[in-house]
């Protein structure tokens, strides 16, 4: 049975909310958000964790150029995320709503992007033409999944008014992002390599191009399941638009929005990075490519574990409270791998979970905190941009990729990483010791910044959420 859900006025005056006739919010919605960033994941786990080491070992292009290639593709991200967003905001509203109708069109592009990433003919290209093809396709990857993402990360805030369900929302989101990240760490590295003639393990770019094809299948059919089982409750015909201008002095005011995008960077940063390193990790310093599965499964898995304890630890901590303490455990344990130097890729593995599922925890709550921050926006300017704000943190998070990606290129040139086209080079013990301290001193810096940002900028702690909220609600009545 149908039940009419009144939408009540918001934006305090700036835009008008329209009646829409829908069952309540439930878990059909709830199943429907996740298999979008499910969806997301899947492809962004191939992307993310192995596209940098498909450059260096399928392609043969140096650390340095992929670490320049990936910072420069940032520079036209910056100005792609802002206008789309903001096209998100202004689009026409629509019975569909105004979030969903984005994700129906944009995943053509998306799915297809993502398989152009890994075509294998490129190897037969000359150096230059490589790094033209990586170049133009890494740019074009970047600006086309903001025709999936950020309408898909605004539309969390058009299905309820109700915060719990917002936080319900985030939790199934970070959920479908573990299964997605979490299948691809496992799977992908035993599909991928094969034995070469002499013996050793190397990449195959034909393998990378039939995991292309079918993760982006898979990704188009969660895509689906997310327009088809969503729906736009709160439905804001806006009167007016915000100029540019004005957006801009009113996120000034949003001290909270900017310590989050700061510390969200960070952390992405860190989970791209460390996602990176792993590969050479288990793949030069401790040669065990079981191992490296079951690191990355770590690295995406661990949400899934926390995802039954989110509420009860929010409600009774705060979500910055739980965020901020379990980031500083997590670069505690960090450093602690650093100065105990294991050898062991087992022992090590154990050590690490430890380390993942306490700094997983952010990714499990960052989308409620996104949430609290569009609310704060409100609360303090009287604007409800959710695409334009979203659209924001998606740069940030972006940079976050993107530094992650030269950041390591570069360190890997740094400490002396002999690339090949056949992924047949063995790197010296020296190297091998530069990549193990890397890939511990890096997330335990990063990760303690983190941390430290939430403790002493980030000022939405529980009591103040609660203040908020109370405002909020009073607005939407009138």
């Amino acid at each position: 049975m149908e039940k009419t859900q009144k939408n009540t006025d918001v934006d305090n005056g700036q835009a008008s909310a329209l009646k829409v006739d829908a069952a309540p919010f439930g878990t059909k919605d709830k199943v429907g958000y996740m298999f979008g960033d499910l969806g997301i994941c899947l492809m962004l786990g191939l992307v993310n964790s192995f596209l940098t080491i498909y450059y260096t070992n399928v392609l043969g292009i140096s650390g340095g150029v992929i670490g320049t290639l990936f910072l420069l593709a940032r520079c036209f991200d910056g100005i792609s995320d802002i206008l789309i967003g903001r096209a998100v905001d202004v689009s026409k509203l629509t019975k569909e709503g105004r979030f969903r109708p984005w994700i129906k069109r944009g995943k053509y592009l998306f799915c297809g992007i993502t398989i152009i990433l890994f075509l294998p003919f490129v190897n037969q290209f000359s150096m230059t033409g490589k790094i033209v093809y990586v170049f133009v396709t890494y740019i074009a990857f970047g600006f086309l999944i903001d025709f999936v993402n950020i309408p898909y990360g605004s539309l969390a805030s058009s299905m309820s008014q109700n915060p719990d369900d917002k936080a319900e929302l985030s939790t199934f989101r970070s959920v479908g992002a573990a299964i997605g990240g979490a299948l691809t760490a496992l799977l992908i590295p035993m599909f991928v390599y094969v034995t070469s003639d002499s013996g050793r393990k190397v990449l195959s770019g034909n393998r990378f191009f039939i995991l292309a094809i079918v993760l982006s299948s898979l990704a188009f059919i969660c895509f689906i399941f997310t327009y088809r089982l969503t729906t736009e409750r709160v439905q804001v015909q806006k009167e007016e638009n915000v100029s540019i201008g004005d957006m801009f002095r009113s996120l000034g005011k949003n001290k909270p929005l900017l310590a989050l995008i700061v510390a969200d960077m960070f952390i992405v940063v860190n989970q791209s990075g460390l996602g990176t390193m792993m590969s050479y990790l288990f793949n030069d310093y401790f040669k065990n490519s079981t191992a490296m599965s079951i690191a990355g499964f770590f690295t995406y898995g661990c949400p899934i574990l926390l995802a039954p304890l989110a509420t009860p630890v929010i409600k009774k901590f705060g979500k910055k409270e739980a965020c901020s303490a379990t980031l500083l455990i997590s670069s505690f344990i960090f450093f602690a791998l650093y100065f105990l130097h294991i050898t062991n890729s087992w022992v090590y593995l154990v050590l690490m979970f430890l380390g993942t599922i306490s700094y997983s925890f952010f990714n499990l709550m960052v989308w409620a905190l996104i949430s609290d921050v569009i609310d704060y926006h409100q609360y303090v300017s009287g604007y409800r941009e959710d695409g334009t704000i979203y659209a924001l943190n998606s740069f940030a998070r972006k940079v976050g990729q993107a530094i992650a990606g030269g950041l390591t290129g570069f360190l890997l040139q740094l400490i002396g990483y002999q690339t090949s086209t056949t992924g047949g080079v063995a790197q010296t013990a020296v190297v091998n010791e530069r990549i193990y301290a890397i890939s511990n001193l890096m997330p335990a810096i990063l990760l303690l910044i983190g941390g430290l940002i939430l403790i002493f900028i980030y000022n939405l702690d529980k009591k103040r959420l609660q203040e908020v909220e109370q405002v909020l609600n009073e607005i939407n009545k009138q």
